[in-house]
C-alpha cells in the first residue's frame, strides 16, 4: 500500500480519487433530482437529464473524449509530487538552483531526500544530494569533488572535530562487491587523507564487502542507512554503529 517513503501507492490513489468522485457525483445527482428546491430540480435536472445527457448520448466519441480527458488530468494531479524538494537533478547546476529556489516557510525546513529521487538523480546529482545532506547536518566546506581522476572520492567535507571525511557514491542498480570497497580503501587514507572514509550505496553492499570494510574501518551506508539520513537523521547517528565521532 505504501512505498518505502511511505507514500501512498499511485494506482490506489487514482482509485481511491475515483471512488470519491463517483460518490460525490452520486451525492449530487440525488440532490438535484430529489431533494433541491422544485424550480432547481424540475429546471437544472430537467436541462442535465435531457438535454446535456441525450447529447452526450447521441455523440459517443466525444462523451469518450470528455471522460479520457478527465481521467487524464486526474493521473496529473495524483502522480504530480508536490511535497519537499522534487527536482529530476539531471546535473549539479540543476541542484543548486532547486535547493536555492525552494519556497521557504515561516520555520525553516530540514533538506529532506525520498529514495526515488535519489534513484532518478544522474551520478552527478547523487554526488552532489550527498554533498547536500552532508551540509545540512552541520559539516563544514561539504563539497562535491568527484570526476576524473579523483581516486575514488566524490565528496569531502569536515565535521565539528575537524576530521576529515571521504565520501565514495554509488549510485548501482545492484549492490557494490568487495573489489570497489578495496580499491576505495588503498585512496582514501594515503591519497584523501580522511580521518573518515564512506561508501554510499544506493542499493547496498554484498556480504564480502560488508566484512572487509568492518576489518579496515570503513564505513558502509547501505540502503536502510540511506533511507534514514536522507529522511532527517544526522549521518553519524546512522552510522553510529560503524563510527563514533571522538
Amino acid at each position: 500500500m505504501f512505498d518505502e517513503d511511505g507514500s501512498l501507492d499511485p494506482v490506489l490513489k487514482v482509485i481511491l480519487w475515483l471512488i470519491l468522485g463517483l460518490a460525490i457525483a452520486k451525492v449530487a445527482w440525488q440532490w438535484l433530482t430529489e431533494g433541491a428546491w422544485p424550480w432547481l430540480r424540475d429546471d437544472v435536472g430537467g436541462w442535465f437529464t435531457e438535454d446535456v445527457w441525450g447529447w452526450l448520448m447521441g455523440h459517443p466519441w466525444w462523451f469518450a473524449l470528455i471522460i479520457l480527458g478527465t481521467l487524464v488530468l486526474l493521473c496529473f494531479v495524483v502522480f504530480s509530487d508536490r511535497g519537499g524538494y522534487v527536482v529530476p537533478y539531471s546535473d549539479t547546476e540543476v541542484v543548486e538552483e532547486e535547493h536555492a529556489t525552494a519556497p521557504v516557510a515561516d520555520a525553516p525546513k530540514v533538506l529532506t531526500f525520498r529514495m526515488k529521487q535519489l534513484a532518478a538523480m544522474s551520478a552527478d546529482g547523487f554526488e552532489q544530494a550527498c554533498a547536500d545532506l552532508l551540509a545540512r547536518d552541520g559539516f563544514v566546506r561539504a563539497r562535491r569533488i568527484g570526476g576524473s581522476g579523483d581516486l575514488g572520492a566524490d565528496v569531502v567535507a569536515w565535521d565539528d572535530d575537524g576530521d576529515k571525511i571521504v565520501l565514495q557514491c554509488k549510485q548501482y542498480s545492484g549492490t557494490v562487491g568487495s573489489e570497489a570497497v578495496q580499491r576505495f580503501n588503498g585512496t582514501a587514507v594515503p591519497e584523501h587523507h580522511a580521518q573518515v572514509a564512506v561508501i554510499v550505496a544506493l542499493n547496498g553492499f554484498t556480504r564480502p564487502a560488508t566484512d572487509f570494510a568492518r576489518r579496515h574501518g570503513i564505513v558502509l551506508v547501505g540502503r536502510p542507512e540511506l533511507k534514514r539520513w536522507a529522511h532527517g537523521e544526522h549521518l553519524y547517528a546512522v552510522v553510529d554503529e560503524q563510527h563514533s565521532p571522538a
